[in-house]
């Protein structure tokens, strides 16, 4: 640490020395600055100094000139064209597409939060909301809210919602055709404290009942149905992964030591609604899956711009490979704790339009060691970039800043990996619908029970091949911006 410290003191001085031309020089120069309080990653109080509007858009530019993955592409904009840095942060990316016609840089992966929300959620994994997470699937004009999967102990556990739920309508506002602000407002982003009135049909059910949730702060549980599926060719491992949050860390640990006392010849990991997250809990996952062979071997190498070939350009560290591991980092359990290691040859994937970063980094470092990853749902979301969040002045930023490749120098999947597919993106696999008929973890439901016919004949249950089926639609699932990332500290 002293001598990362020694770096950006150096790079500071040789920066004034230049005219003063550093991001570095313009960060924590605040209108409004923060008098109280401490950064919770340091323990000391906040740096910020008094400064104006304009220090902090001059702050924005010079540090995504500097940093942003895409820098070359981003339009020479002049920062008294813009209201707020909030209003300057957004318009700061490049405006050029994928190959496959998509944003390069959408607005979910360029974004902020207020600091103290974000210290809050990633160190604690609390959320204010009902512990619900919904599926939208929309033919306009009409629209279906779904729940896609519930948390312990939450609001909408108490009101008896499950998997397979159908909202009709929230505070009398039909969801169908209704006002979607007014659906949003109530059921998607309710503030804390706020009572709200639905109309749900439950799963296998054709009769309305109401219900009222009052949106409170929860803790988020990512690691959920660990189970053990007896099949006639082994045991099969289970469990659906949400988020890549910090508590994930013991969650995944013990799930792991559960299925490894089970006997389990194989696993299925549900990643369908698993935004991302910590790159480090990836790291932890693909390193248990793995077990201890590939220790040492890369599990996935951050790239950054062209100005940083070997350095990182945050803390001007060399780059070096996020290796496959055998201990904890110590996210919430202690550092060293040693990971339990399943030494599989393959993995089963659950995976949709949702499954993203964090979440395809376990893929991708996985098939860089020769790990056969299969997978059943729907081709991946296609985000192999990450950041590092940027405090300042109170807002923290998001802003792509590197790119991640495998033991083989593999990361080009900006359009998702193919289930099914060929080539260097293609998994083998099966593209299936998602089943709210069937709770996760159940045998039964399409994608699970998918991936155990493939794992029991090599082949796809009939009416499931990519080449015999209509593409395969998912909802959008509203998750925060912050669960759909892929971010490193």
């Amino acid at each position: 640490m002293a001598g990362m410290r020694h770096l950006l003191v150096a790079a500071a001085l040789l920066a004034a020395a230049c005219g003063g031309k550093s991001w570095r020089d313009y960060a924590d120069r605040c209108a409004v600055p923060r008098t109280t309080g401490a950064d919770p990653n340091t323990g000391q109080p906040w740096p910020d100094q008094k400064g104006t509007i304009d220090d902090e858009k001059t702050f924005l530019k010079r540090w995504i000139n500097d940093v942003y993955l895409w820098y070359r592409e981003v339009p020479d904009l002049n920062p008294k064209d813009f209201a707020t840095p909030l209003d300057f942060f957004a318009a700061l990316k490049t405006p050029l597409k994928t190959p496959g016609g998509r944003p390069k840089d959408p607005p979910q992966f360029h974004f902020t939060y207020p600091t103290d929300y974000w210290n809050n959620v990633v160190q604690s994994g609390t959320s204010g909301g009902y512990g619900a997470t919904f599926s939208e699937t929309s033919l306009p004009p009409q629209r279906v809210f779904t729940v896609a999967y519930v948390l312990p102990n939450t609001p909408a556990a108490a009101a008896g919602l499950d998997r397979g739920a159908t909202i009709t309508q929230v505070d009398g506002t039909v969801v169908l055709t209704g006002d979607i602000n007014a659906i949003v407002a109530g059921l998607i982003s309710p503030n804390v404290g706020e009572t709200h009135t639905f109309k749900v049909v439950d799963r296998g059910s054709t009769t309305e009942r109401s219900i009222s949730m009052t949106a409170v702060v929860f803790t988020e549980t990512p690691v959920l149905n660990v189970e053990t599926l007896d099949t006639p060719t082994g045991k099969v491992g289970y469990f659906t992964f949400t988020d890549h949050i910090f508590p994930a860390e013991k969650l995944l640990i013990d799930a792991v030591n559960q299925l490894k006392t089970a006997g389990i010849a194989d696993l299925v990991i549900d990643l369908r609604y698993n935004g991302g997250g910590s790159l480090g809990i990836a790291q932890e996952l693909a390193s248990m899956v793995a077990g201890a062979g590939p220790v040492g071997r890369t599990f996935e190498k951050i790239s950054f711009n062209d100005k940083y070939p070997t350095s990182d350009p945050i803390f001007g560290d060399p780059i070096q490979p996020v290796p496959f591991v055998v201990t904890a980092r110590g996210f919430s359990v202690a550092a060293g704790t040693p990971l339990p290691g399943l030494n599989l040859t393959r993995l089963y994937v659950l995976t949709s339009s949702n499954t993203c970063s964090a979440s395809e980094s376990i893929i991708n470092g996985l098939r860089g060691i020769d790990v056969q990853v299969f997978a059943f749902g729907n081709n991946t979301c296609g985000k192999p970039y990450g950041f590092f969040p940027q405090d300042n002045c109170a807002t923290t930023y998001f802003a792509i800043e590197f790119k991640g490749v495998n033991q083989k120098g593999f990361g080009d999947y900006p359009d998702g990996f193919v289930v099914g597919g060929t080539g260097d993106t293609g998994l083998p696999g099966c593209a299936v619908a998602d089943d709210f008929n069937h709770a996760l973890g159940d045998p039964a439901e399409a994608r699970l029970a998918a991936a155990l016919a493939f794992r029991q004949n090599g082949t796809c249950p009939a009416g499931m091949r990519r080449a015999d089926a209509p593409p395969v639609l998912d909802g959008r699932v509203y998750k925060s911006v912050w669960r759909e990332n892929r971010w490193y500290r």
